[in-house]
């Protein structure tokens, strides 16, 4: 079938989030799923950059009223899809920027955040992902 390429090499991936709407957040946790299903985690080196209104999939419904976001879309089925895929080695990287400029707390507001998972600009470290080889995937 051909299908075994895709196996030789780590594919270094990033899977960009902007966006607010909570059926295309779960479209996109669901491509990342089908891609590991794929290829195999073990295979697989894939960051998740969240910025500007891709925060919402991380945010505590019941913190949304304090925030500048629209939507708090991390209920419980959306956090167990997240924890999945954190069981998988896939890393989310949330934007500092957008926490200031959105007036998130980190450590009140979204899901299983840590001071390690914030990166200072999310579309400056997807152009230093790109740079270092990630292939760039906006579902």
């Amino acid at each position: 079938f051909g299908f075994a390429n895709a196996q030789t090499v780590k594919q270094k991936v990033v899977y960009h989030i902007n966006y607010d709407n909570p059926k295309q957040q779960e479209g996109a946790l669901r491509n990342i799923q089908n891609h590991i299903n794929a290829v195999g985690k073990e295979n697989l080196d894939i960051k998740v950059v969240l910025h500007g209104n891709g925060l919402s999939l991380l945010l505590d419904p019941e913190s949304l009223a304090k925030t500048k976001l629209k939507f708090g879309n991390a209920n419980e089925q959306m956090q167990a899809k997240i924890s999945g895929l954190k069981d998988q080695g896939i890393k989310f990287n949330v934007c500092a920027n957008t926490l200031k400029g959105k007036n998130i707390n980190f450590e009140d507001d979204l899901y299983d955040v840590t001071e390690g998972d914030i990166v200072t600009s999310g579309v400056a470290e997807l152009a230093v992902l790109q740079s270092q080889g990630y292939a760039y995937i906006k579902p």
